[in-house]
């Protein structure tokens, strides 16, 4: 194995023991004893605990907004894509729970603002489409013509409050029945 793919493999059972640990034991000794990675290693390819976090933040982000460029970008209408997008995020909470976990809760617990910018580098190409497949719905007149943290805020605002609420525990909240009763919710707060 070259040098560079046993990298690779080492930092990536590094992130996947990050998130099989987070949130009961998310400490350097809890990743380097259960991933096998000596401390050393782990400094060497992420600086800090803090920097795992982070690139983990980010590839779990990715994998969410992943799922949701993937049900709108071929809707055939802003409705079709803005109600695909509501299941999308909550079919991701329900089948990726533990991305989903460390997506909501990280930025709590752990200390990621050393690492926002690259965080917000990471995320910005998904979101600029995101943005590139809304704009056109915005100009047509279909979609309010809002700023784009307006839209995203009535889009995944209430759909994170729901998984959040969900990962908690709270007893009243069902993925299947918010996927069935908020994306007409939802697309009705954001037509135009």
């Amino acid at each position: 194995m070259t040098r560079h793919k046993r990298s690779e493999e080492t930092m990536r059972r590094l992130l996947d023991t990050a998130l099989e640990v987070h949130p009961g034991d998310f400490t350097l000794r809890a990743m380097t004893t259960r991933s096998g990675v000596s401390m050393g290693s782990l400094y060497h390819h992420f600086g800090s605990l803090e920097g795992l976090a982070a690139t983990l933040y980010s590839r779990c982000m990715g994998d969410l907004l992943d799922a949701l460029l993937a049900a709108v970008e071929d809707a055939p209408s802003a409705r079709d894509g803005v109600r695909r997008a509501v299941v999308a995020y909550l079919g991701f909470t329900a089948d990726h729970t533990d991305k989903a976990r460390f997506i909501h809760a990280a930025p709590y617990a752990i200390d990621l603002g050393p690492h926002a910018e690259r965080i917000a580098a990471d995320k910005a190409p998904r979101m600029e489409r995101l943005t590139a497949w809304i704009r056109p719905h915005m100009d047509e007149g279909t979609v309010a013509s809002l700023p784009m943290a307006q839209v995203e805020m009535l889009l995944i605002g209430p759909v994170a409050e729901v998984t959040r609420r969900w990962l908690a525990g709270a007893p009243e909240i069902d993925l299947a029945e918010s996927a069935r009763v908020l994306p007409e919710r939802i697309w009705q707060s954001l037509r135009g």
